[in-house]
């Protein structure tokens, strides 16, 4: 019964190393060079990297959570749904709608102009920052960030929603406390990290408000980017 679900958590583990391999090395190299210096394409890069593996994380949780679905609700059929083509089909999806999203991102920055001389109050190069500091006009930019949110954030979180109610009404249908609490423990460790995953990213958004301070934003993007992907593998070695 486990196996697509240890092979969903493969992908989130390469996925989570490759999120912090994003941003942190080039800090750490800021660091000791005492340089924080970073090319404008190289910047644009680094954004790609990023809202790529950030909207796998996304994706690859509507994943597990659909998984954890069918393990509760459907168990008896759990081998015949999930089955390996279907597993590989989540995933070549997820793949390809994130480096989509991550596309459509950039080449609405390459549309911007910029000043000579550019100062980002940030460890990194987070989209936001790359508006504030544009000289021409952000309004279609914006539109654009929020409607992939809602697409790209609102609609799988909708769907793990959605995966949860259902489980925990088939939970509730258990007759055994031993049951409920086995079929409750099977899907702990995903409802922990979704819980992470989606608090941080929201304290990211917030923080990064005008009206909030570089040092807020920049404390809510430490927890999102490092802390959080971090605590995932600690998260699932406490798996039942």
């Amino acid at each position: 019964l486990h196996q697509p679900m240890y092979h969903f958590l493969r992908n989130l583990s390469f996925v989570d190393i490759c999120f912090i391999s994003t941003t942190i090395p080039k800090m750490l190299v800021n660091i000791q060079t005492q340089s924080q210096v970073i090319t404008y394409k190289g910047c644009v890069t680094q954004v790609y990297i990023f809202m790529l593996f950030g909207a796998l994380d996304d994706f690859l949780l509507t994943v597990m959570a659909y998984d954890c679905f069918v393990a509760i609700c459907r168990p008896l059929y759990y081998i015949v749904i999930m089955n390996p083509r279907l597993c590989r089909l989540l995933l070549l999806v997820s793949w390809i709608m994130s480096a989509l999203f991550s596309l459509l991102q950039c080449l609405m920055v390459w549309r911007l102009s910029f000043c000579t001389v550019l100062k980002i109050s940030h460890f990194f190069c987070e989209i936001s920052q790359l508006l504030q500091l544009a000289c021409s006009d952000t309004l279609l930019n914006n539109l654009v960030i929020y409607l992939s949110a809602v697409l790209l954030a609102g609609v799988p979180f909708a769907g793990i929603l959605y995966s949860y109610s259902k489980i925990v009404s088939c939970i509730c249908g258990i007759p055994s406390a031993q049951g409920k609490f086995k079929a409750f423990s099977t899907c702990m460790s995903h409802l922990s990290v979704v819980f992470l995953f989606y608090c941080t990213g929201l304290g990211v958004n917030l923080s990064s408000a005008p009206a909030h301070s570089s040092h807020a934003g920049a404390v809510a993007s430490v927890m999102y980017t490092v802390v959080t992907p971090m605590l995932n593998p600690v998260v699932y070695k406490s798996k039942p």
